[in-house]
């Protein structure tokens, strides 16, 4: 791979943020795609930030390098952030719900995007067994460090429900993990052919008015994360063989001052 020249990088990328900042987006697009020639692997968002701009078409999903690189860089100040700044509660939605229902316990989880451990900390007495994914190393070693799962994988999260051949799941949940995807089919088909009969697919996702998505599955939000249609959702599990047990509406976060409306979404797997 061609070694990146960081300088130029640096300066294209401060130089698109400013005029992203002063409202030139004609510009700002042309030095994100300046960014992008110098780095293809795209560490720094450019290709979701040009979507996020409304320009050209929604990537399938957030690059796996820039995606790496964030959490990388914010793994130790991950839980102030995401908790105490901007409300993150989604973990203790899932074990809410998981209860109301009478759901569980659980033989084995996968834990997708487990991050330092926020939902394997939350159900940890619910399940026997659980194996967390994510894609940053500084995130998993976090998590290693609270000794919350049995096995903890550094890996892509459709790379690993594509590669994987250790015992299926009963319970697997991606909460975080749509924001950062777009088209939802190899998630949804992984964790089809990674669980039991009868096992429990939990998810959150984020959403935007109609009148914004225009029609569109997904896109991407202002804030440069994926947003999706709840009809999207629906339509994509049952072609990948899932029926709902529950759509609630949910508040995901707050992003500057306001509420990321969304799903948490708990699916079944069919016979």
């Amino acid at each position: 791979m061609a070694k990146i020249d960081e300088d130029a990088l640096a300066e294209a990328y401060n130089r698109a943020l400013a005029l992203e900042k002063a409202g030139d987006i004609d510009a700002a697009v042309k030095a994100y795609e300046e960014v992008l020639a110098i780095d293809p692997e795209d560490h720094g968002g450019a290709s979701v930030r040009i979507a996020s701009l409304g320009r050209g078409e929604a990537p399938p999903k957030a690059p796996d390098a820039y995606v790496e690189t964030l959490f990388d860089q914010h793994a130790e100040a991950f839980e102030d952030i995401l908790v105490e700044q901007l409300g993150y509660a989604v973990p203790a939605m899932v074990r809410q719900r998981l209860q109301a229902l009478e759901l569980g316990p659980f033989k084995r989880m996968l834990d997708l995007g487990c991050g330092t451990g926020l939902t394997g900390g939350t159900l940890r007495d619910m399940v026997d067994d659980i194996t967390g994914i994510d894609i940053s190393e500084n995130m998993v070693e976090i998590a290693h460090d609270k000794d919350l799962y049995e096995t903890l994988y550094v890996a892509e999260v459709e790379d690993f429900l594509e590669d994987n051949d250790d015992e299926a799941f009963d319970l697997i949940t991606a909460t975080d993990v749509l924001p950062y995807l777009g088209a939802l089919e190899p998630l949804f088909f992984g964790a089809a052919e990674n669980m039991v009969e009868g096992g429990l697919f939990i998810f959150s996702s984020e959403t935007l008015p109609e009148d914004v998505l225009a029609g569109r599955t997904y896109m991407v939000g202002p804030h440069q994360r994926f947003a999706h249609s709840e009809t999207y959702i629906r339509e994509r599990l049952a072609s990948t063989g899932f029926e709902i047990v529950e759509i609630s509406e949910i508040n995901v976060r707050m992003q500057d001052g306001n509420p990321s409306p969304g799903h948490l979404v708990i699916a079944r797997l069919k016979g």
